[in-house]
């Protein structure tokens, strides 16, 4: 398998675990409050994380300065985007979560600056713009209706994951950062966030029953260890907007989820919109590979000194502009 492939294998994984997490989130916020479950999920994941940090033969143990200033604000954006997906997953349903999450393919690309110069091409934004349809045929499958507060929620969730992943890039490419440390940060910075705000429901863990701590942990070690580890991986490896399009796959799995556990069924039009989601992951994903392939590097683009400039170097500074990025 070449490398491209299992890149794309891993995100792909992530996507997996993500639709089935709607479903586990919305049964453990059913039997214990958000911000409760929140804190669990951090505060297990923080412990799994350091778990095998700590672990002997694993190399250096400390934190690098590099890992240390990536991990606290994508520590804060990622709990953001649990803390506001959450909310609304519980003010919604399963199906409908996963599928207004997946706008984060559409809105990704308009985000990520990193890697080249110059928007992706306009045929990029044609295969988003199929995965869009696929949405609407995917939600009109299940019944179109006026949006409730956890819908516009989840939409919020999807703005801020969009920053997110996008942020992902650009502190963590180029960059020698371990992912693992990386996400131990960011689960310890979740800790400390949830922690003063759920203390007061603590007691109610001990009298969460089996069948919700089995929630508590899937969250933890694969929602949230595996899945952050696992696209801070993947992003390093490759791009925003082509780890956003495999990503976007999310919404499939969610369907998935709720036809083998939750008891729904597929439409027609669910159907479709299956298969247009996945159409319009693959097309953008080789439209976004053979853009990478060939458009020139930021860091190739620099004016080159002629021999002329070499032997005598202007007498008064000269000002060069270099794209900014956002």
């Amino acid at each position: 398998m070449s490398h491209s492939r299992r890149t794309d294998l891993v995100l792909l994984l992530v996507a997996v675990v993500w639709g089935s997490s709607y479903l586990s989130a919305q049964t453990a916020t059913s039997a214990l409050p958000v911000l409760l479950v929140l804190l669990a999920r951090y505060a297990l994941s923080a412990l799994a994380c350091l778990g095998v940090v700590v672990f002997p033969g694993r190399g250096p143990r400390r934190w690098t300065r590099e890992e240390l200033r990536a991990g606290l604000p994508l520590g804060l954006t990622q709990a953001a985007v649990l803390v506001v997906e959450t909310y609304g997953v519980a003010h919604t349903s399963a199906a409908n979560a996963g599928l207004i999450i997946s706008l984060t393919i559409v809105l990704t690309p308009l985000l990520d600056r990193t890697g080249h110069r110059g928007g992706l091409p306009p045929v990029f934004y044609a295969a988003a713009g199929v995965c869009v349809l696929a949405v609407g045929l995917l939600m009109a499958g299940n019944g179109f209706h006026a949006p409730r507060l956890g819908d516009l929620l989840m939409l919020g969730a999807a703005v801020i994951r969009a920053c997110h992943v996008a942020l992902v890039g650009r502190l963590t490419a180029g960059r020698a950062i371990r992912p693992l440390h990386l996400t131990t940060v960011q689960t310890l910075v979740g800790t400390v966030l949830f922690l003063p705000l759920a203390a007061h429901d603590l007691p109610a863990l001990a009298h969460a029953d089996p069948a919700t701590w089995t929630q508590l942990l899937y969250l933890a070690l694969f929602c949230s260890v595996f899945a952050f580890l696992a696209q801070t991986w993947a992003v390093q490896r490759t791009s925003a907007s082509r780890a956003s399009l495999l990503l976007g796959t999310e919404p499939i799995w969610a369907a998935a989820a709720g036809v083998a556990l939750g008891g729904e069924h597929l439409t027609a039009l669910t159907g479709l919109g299956a298969v247009m989601m996945i159409t319009g992951t693959y097309w953008g994903q080789s439209v976004e590979r053979a853009h990478r392939a060939t458009a020139p590097s930021r860091t190739e683009v620099q004016p080159k000194l002629t021999e002329e400039d070499t032997r005598c170097p202007p007498s008064t500074p000269t000002t060069r502009t270099t794209p900014t990025t956002v």
